[in-house]
């Protein structure tokens, strides 16, 4: 009997070895959601390991992993200590650890949404061309959402993303893993899927293998801070400039810079002393603003400050992301605009 009473059901002798990874970083609340639901699974007992790679090095981690392990003494669970080099860099050092021949990644703030999220994600590789498998992702939100929940609702459209992709060990050696220049958690996974694709192999996708990814309303002001991930879109474009057009963005944000220059414009032409055509070049700017402000707040929350939230950003916004794909352009020294 499994340690919440309920039989546990024996795997396929031929289902391959499967190391269950993820990355976790000051999410000393969410964890343990994570790991029971990775423990719960109907054939965790055949688990190689499930490797923890804690990136923010914490104090609390090891005592949450052994509280736990108390419960799952039969399912092996490796600590490892990252370097705080950014989720791509983590999971590197979590799959080359472990010692399946199958690698499940799932994240911190994710939970495998049944008890036969592993099976329904190993069984594809029964078939030796299989190289990968994107299981789904669900986001649920009460009631109507902020702008930042809508935001990572979008996660649902996603493919291959590392809170819920199974990779033949085989084909992360044969890509060498992540790429580590991808420092925030964003992108990281669509380079991954794309050069592990790239090889030849079947890549599958098994929605009846979900997990729920929670979506919390978001601090104020969060969208500034996320405008940095832009960065990740340059390195994405320069490994990948014909599907970053065809499945990511096809064009550039023409809006964003339209404010930007409508903006700039009305600054220098007002202190030059050309008022009128100044003003004119103000209104623009303020137009391009309220449809800004307009297409976010549609079908979000209406509390004042989810309201205030939008539209203090939707000033910034525009001027953030163009800073961030250029200095990324530069990084990466790719013509990004």
């Amino acid at each position: 009997m499994t340690p919440q009473g309920q039989t546990a059901v024996s795997a396929p002798a031929l289902l391959p070895s499967v190391s269950v990874v993820l990355a976790t970083y000051k999410r000393d609340e969410l964890l343990p959601h994570c790991l029971r639901s990775v423990l719960d699974q109907d054939i965790a007992a055949t688990i190689n390991e499930i490797v923890i790679v804690d990136d923010a090095r914490s104090a609390s981690t090891a005592g949450i992993i052994a509280e736990i392990q108390e419960s799952y003494p039969a399912t092996h669970m490796v600590l490892v200590q990252g370097f705080s080099a950014g989720p791509a860099a983590a999971r590197n050092i979590g799959w080359r650890r472990a010692t399946g021949d199958v690698i499940a990644f799932i994240d911190d703030d994710a939970v495998a949404a049944s008890r036969d999220w592993l099976r329904l994600g190993l069984e594809p590789f029964l078939d030796d061309r299989v190289l990968a498998v994107s299981g789904a992702v669900s986001v649920p939100v009460d009631g109507t959402p902020t702008d930042f929940q809508r935001n990572v609702k979008h996660l649902e459209e996603g493919v291959f993303l590392t809170c819920n992709a199974f990779y033949r060990r085989s084909a992360l050696d044969a890509v060498d893993g992540f790429d580590e220049r991808f420092r925030f958690p964003f992108r990281e996974d669509s380079d991954l899927y794309y050069r592990v694709d790239a090889l030849g192999g079947a890549m599958l996708r098994e929605p009846r293998s979900r997990v729920l990814h929670p979506a919390p309303r978001g601090r104020f002001g969060i969208s500034i801070k996320l405008q940095r991930y832009s960065m990740s879109n340059a390195l994405l474009y320069k490994k990948h400039p014909e599907r970053y057009r065809k499945e990511i963005q096809s064009a550039p944000p023409v809006s964003y810079y339209a404010t930007v220059l409508a903006a700039a414009s009305a600054i220098v032409l007002l202190l030059a002393g050309h008022r009128a055509v100044g003003r004119a070049m103000l209104a623009v700017w303020a137009s391009l603003y309220v449809a800004f402000f307009v297409k976010r707040s549609r079908g979000t929350s209406r509390a004042p400050r989810d309201v205030a939230d939008v539209a203090i950003t939707s000033l910034v916004i525009p001027a953030l992301s163009i800073f961030w794909r250029l200095r990324g352009a530069a990084r990466f020294r790719v013509w990004f605009v």
